[in-house]
């Protein structure tokens, strides 16, 4: 068994029976510079507490699995240099050697998994890149959401992403994706899109019945359900649109690939909208921690 650490807070939360979120730490290390960072993780935590449930950061600190995180571990982890960036493939050798590592959407879920705790919210996944029938550049957390038993809540996949080709490799993998008070797939940045979302679910109970009844049905995996961001938050998907080929442009011609092509997308779009891009994500993070706390919330009261 590998060395969990368990949050003070989620300790007594599981001591309680509480309703409990899991949270990424990526968006702590990798999305935005100290202070604002901290502030912005400890908001969401606060968000999902004042929806009625218990926040629990997951990262890796010299080795160790943390299942929530205390203030100080919070402002430590926003201030450190060289955390690694962790996903399936990376977890387990930096619990191994010692490292310290933020985990993405799909080492989130593993550890979710591990801990005992149904439901995350992030704010978007990842997914198809554009150019992947010849790249093969496929976000791990799609295989993480066939496989997985955890209910991931975010706002679509990131809008620089191939939506259609995004949609097609959930399909093939049996995960249901669930459009939370639409028919349309959320496009992250923006509330709506062209695409149609295989399901639509309008109350947080229905959505933690379905998690309730794929468990009972033995089915692996988890589902993804898509919240689209609020309005008054929302960047138009036309403004948008000139914008990511912008910033796609810019990462072919620099060569840019792998794992260096999300964040350096997401920089570019950050300054070529003049930070609206990143005001936009906050909000979207915050609303989809808020829904997570009321799905499990729902769950609790499915096992009473």
């Amino acid at each position: 068994m590998i060395d969990i650490q368990y949050s003070s807070e989620v300790l007594a939360a599981k001591a309680d029976g509480q309703a409990i979120v899991a949270l990424e730490s990526t968006i702590i290390t990798h999305g935005m510079p100290y202070p604002q960072n901290v502030e912005v993780a400890a908001q969401v935590e606060q968000d999902i507490r004042d929806a009625g449930a218990v926040p629990a950061t997951m990262a890796v600190i010299d080795g160790v699995l943390h299942v929530g995180l205390e203030p100080e571990q919070l402002q430590a982890l926003g201030q450190a240099k060289g955390v690694a960036k962790i996903s399936r493939a990376d977890m387990p050798a930096c619990i191994a050697t010692g490292g310290t590592g933020a985990t993405t959407v799909a080492a989130t879920m593993i550890a979710a998994r591990l801990a005992g705790i149904s439901v995350f919210a992030t704010g978007g996944i990842g997914g198809v890149h554009k150019g992947a029938e010849t790249s093969f550049d496929i976000s791990a957390d799609l295989m993480e959401l066939a496989q997985t038993p955890v209910t991931v809540v975010a706002a679509g996949a990131k809008a620089i992403l191939d939506l259609p080709k995004t949609l097609e490799v959930l399909e093939t993998q049996g995960v249901p994706v669930i459009a939370y008070g639409q028919d349309s797939f959320p496009a992250f940045w923006s509330a709506q899109s062209d695409l149609k979302a295989p399901l639509r679910m309008d109350t947080p109970a229905d959505i933690a019945r379905a998690h309730a009844t794929r468990q009972a049905m033995d089915l692996p995996g988890g589902q993804l359900v898509a919240n689209p961001i609020p309005a008054d938050a929302q960047i138009a998907a036309e403004d948008l649109a000139p914008v990511i080929a912008q910033a796609q442009s810019e990462a072919d011609a620099q060569g840019v690939a792998g794992k260096d092509v999300t964040p350096f997308l997401l920089s570019r779009i950050f300054e070529l909208t003049e930070g609206r891009s990143l005001t936009a994500n906050i909000a979207l993070v915050r609303n989809n921690a808020r829904l997570a706390a009321k799905i499990a919330q729902e769950l609790n009261n499915l096992a009473q």
